[in-house]
């Protein structure tokens, strides 16, 4: 029976007699000893060294090492006695008690991508909620530990065993290793030793070792010709399971991959004790070009082999492994050898990886281009009529106005074509991509049309669909509806459909589809869930959190916030602004509640930032008014005129003076009134960025005033005998403006763009189909 004991450090012992000691330290926090998070394979030995060292003191590493088996490994035919069965249930219980605790331990330590990841491998592999703490901690080694190909040599103590032959392992293990012919051709031919012997201590042959090792293809076909006869490749594998083939995949042996090929075709469908196929090793291991070599050397019209490669968990991870890593046209050739896909995996892939923003940055070059054309319509002419001699005319034109836009139009094009320049060969990479990957949607759509009944296709595109609303891909949802019109009809667990799911994710480009859809759109404007949220009530609901990474600043992002809610507001029935939901809150009272937090941190922003502002201002106007008192050179005593009055360095100290103080207090005006704000949601919208814009603008002012009649005062004051001083004040008086624009200017921009800029709602974009 079951009994329990306490140690001194801490933890509780459970055990079922003296056999089954299951340690289960409950009350220990294991993120004391696993500082290091494992995102990667740099990671691995600092964080593998921490577990096992917890592991270690607390008794538990039996969970990883394979000591402590799973209970429902023991043979229940064996049991006998209603004690005896007693026990080994107790046995099992605590097992499940103790085990889970190590994953945990294992899994909490993990980084989000890493542990997405694994699950999302386990669970291919086996059911994701009843793997063991050694199974996760082998799929991690598998995943992230170093690969190690040769291992220390086998040590044979089987004293029976001839020493000699022990001898001739070892010399066949170097000189396979060192790529030494002579010494392995007198080895073999010695005839104590062949190259299907295991010579490593994971029962790798001279065959395995070769490939691992030697790149040289005349070495291996040597090897290859010393097989003895009977002896096929299928047979040759090491403890992995891992024939010659799959170390050549691994390592990216695309030479010795093609001679094992060629000898034995049947290698190709070989599966190592991972159930992973040459060409998946390959593939995960990022040696495409292997992957492509083992591709052409499918036979086409075998059907069986074809079937072993690309169907069931197999075939999906082949596609999922290459959309990953962004290779889609790759991904294309190898779905070409498929007969159907049985999940939704692929089309998932897609989603999630599927190249975004591209349009806009060509939307840029096309506009430059545009403008750049219309200068040129403007500058042909003047070039044509004075090359014509007709340049009596253009006397009539303001002669600066024609050299203005001549000049614009040379310094446009010289823009544009050192812009061609330095990103045509990423525009094309770019474009590449993203057409591979809208060609391998269509494709993989085709497939599921063609191999699947209608009724099925939902189990396709569902999750992808609302996988790619999240992710804000929308021409992923346009190409779905397309191609599955019922698609448009998808809803997640919560009854949430793809437009109400854009909203609560804030997916704007998704969102604008809706201005594209005929007789859906106007069921939006009534549509509600199951908690009586209408449209407006989603998108009165706090963004995620990942959305307010890509925005700066507490009170742009809650700007951002009222942006959506007064475009939604704007397209719901005027109801559905008064509408209450089952909680009886109106639009309105949630958008309150759920970003009263946003709103206090904007306001600690606003504040901070203009109270920073204001000292600035209030120095600067400091110095610029006591320098127009005290001019520069004194005045006369008699007539109280500056003495300098006649200098053109003085009128410009005079007019920049000016203009920066004038400037400073309107900053500092604008910076007080933001301080003195009543900070309501509202205001964020428009009223405290414009304060906040005018602020900054007039500070940039004033700020390059104030250096400009400095540099001035300077060359009044030095410079009136050498004029050579210009030259470094001009210079030095630069540096402190271009660090300001450089530092500060971002922020302008950012603020001028979100408030005035261009809607993130294009409710007239042309999109490439029009949604029913």
């Amino acid at each position: 029976m079951a009994s329990s004991s306490s140690s001194s450090n801490s933890h509780v012992v459970l055990q079922v007699g003296a056999e089954y000691p299951y340690p289960y330290p409950s009350n220990l926090s294991a993120t004391s000893f696993t500082t290091v998070k494992l995102s990667g394979r740099d990671e691995y030995r600092m964080w593998k060294t921490q577990i096992i060292c917890l592991l270690e003191s607390r008794g538990m590493l039996g969970f990883i090492d394979g000591t402590f088996v799973r209970p429902e490994a023991s043979s229940s035919s064996s049991v006998s006695g209603k004690e005896k069965v007693d026990e080994l249930e107790t046995h099992h219980r605590l097992w499940r008690r103790s085990d889970p605790l190590v994953k945990g331990w294992i899994l909490g330590s993990l980084s989000k991508p890493t542990l997405g990841y694994v699950l999302d491998h386990l669970h291919q592999q086996r059911n994701a909620t009843d793997f063991s703490a050694k199974d996760a901690w082998d799929e991690l080694h598998n995943m992230y530990a170093p690969v190690v190909f040769l291992p220390d040599l086998l040590v044979v103590e089987d004293k029976s065993q001839d020493k000699n032959r022990t001898d001739d392992l070892q010399m066949l293990y170097k000189d396979t290793q060192e790529g030494f012919w002579y010494g392995i051709e007198s080895a073999l031919d010695f005839g104590s030793v062949t190259v299907t012997d295991k010579i490593t201590n994971n029962s790798n042959t001279a065959l395995h070792v070769a490939v691992g090792t030697s790149k040289k293809s005349g070495f291996l076909e040597k090897l290859l010709e010393k097989i003895p006869e009977n002896t096929q490749l299928m047979d040759l594998r090491n403890s992995d399971g891992s024939t010659p083939l799959h170390v050549a995949a691994i390592i990216g042996n695309t030479e010795a991959a093609d001679i094992l090929v060629a000898r034995n075709p049947e290698l190709l469908s070989a599966k190592d004790n991972e159930g992973q196929t040459p060409l998946a090793l390959a593939l995960s291991n990022m040696h495409k070009e292997t992957a492509r070599h083992l591709l052409q050397h499918i036979d086409t019209d075998d059907d069986i082999q074809k079937d072993a490669l690309f169907s069931g968990t197999t075939g999906v991870g082949l596609l999922v492994t290459l959309i990953s890593s962004k290779d889609f046209g790759f991904a294309g050739d190898l779905l070409v050898h498929y007969k159907t896909l049985h999940t939704d995996a692929v089309l998932m892939a897609i989603a999630q990886n599927l190249p975004r923003e591209i349009n806009d940055f060509i939307h840029d070059i096309v506009v430059t281009d545009e403008l750049l054309e219309r200068v040129q319509d403007f500058v042909e002419p003047v070039l044509d009529n004075i090359a014509n001699g007709r340049w009596v005319f253009w006397l009539i034109l303001p002669i600066i106005f024609a050299t203005y836009f001549i000049l614009t139009y040379f310094i446009l094009a010289l823009f544009v074509k050192i812009l061609e320049m330095l990103v045509s060969p990423f525009i094309k990479e770019r474009l590449r991509i993203h057409d591979d990957a809208m060609e391998l949607l269509q494709n993989v759509s085709w497939l599921i049309k063609r191999e699947n009944h209608p009724t099925s296709y939902h189990h396709f595109y569902r999750y992808p669909i609302l996988e790619a609303t999240r992710q804000n891909a929308y021409e992923f949802v346009e190409k779905i509806v397309l191609h599955f019109p019922d698609a448009i009809l998808s809803a997640n667990e919560d009854g949430h459909n793809i437009i109400q799911y854009a909203v609560i994710n804030r997916s704007e480009k998704v969102y604008n589809l809706l201005y594209q859809m005929s007789e859906h759109r106007n069921i939006y404007r009534t549509i509600k869930d199951s908690s009586g949220n209408n449209l407006l009530h989603l998108a009165a609901r706090l963004a995620p959190s990942i959305k307010f990474n890509l925005i700066s600043g507490a009170a742009l992002q809650i700007q951002r916030e009222l942006q959506w809610f007064k475009e939604v507001e704007g397209f719901v029935s005027p109801l559905s602004i008064i509408q209450k939901n089952s909680y009886n809150e109106t639009p309105q009272m949630l958008f309150t509640r759920e970003h009263k937090d946003l709103v206090i941190e904007g306001e600690k922003w606003m504040k901070s930032t203009a109270e920073s502002y204001t000292i600035t201002a209030a120095l600067i106007i400091t110095i610029v008014f006591a320098a127009a008192i005290t001019v520069p050179g004194g005045s006369d005593q008699n007539k109280g005129i500056p003495i300098f009055t006649n200098h053109t360095a003085f009128t410009v100290f005079a007019i920049s003076d000016a203009i920066s103080l004038f400037a400073s207090v309107t900053s500092l005006l604008m910076f007080l009134s933001i301080l003195t704000a009543r900070f309501a949601e509202q205001d964020f919208l428009l009223k405290l960025p414009t304060k906040l814009v005018i602020g900054l603008a007039t500070l940039f002012i004033s700020t390059t005033a104030m250096i400009v009649a400095f540099a001035a005062t300077l060359y009044l004051v030095f410079g009136q005998s050498n004029s050579r001083i210009l030259i470094p004040i001009a210079v030095l008086t630069c540096l402190p403006i271009t660090s300001f624009v450089t530092l500060q200017l971002p922020l302008v921009i950012e603020l001028m763009s979100a408030t005035y800029g261009r809607s993130i709602f294009g409710k007239n974009r042309s999109y490439s189909c029009m949604l029913i």
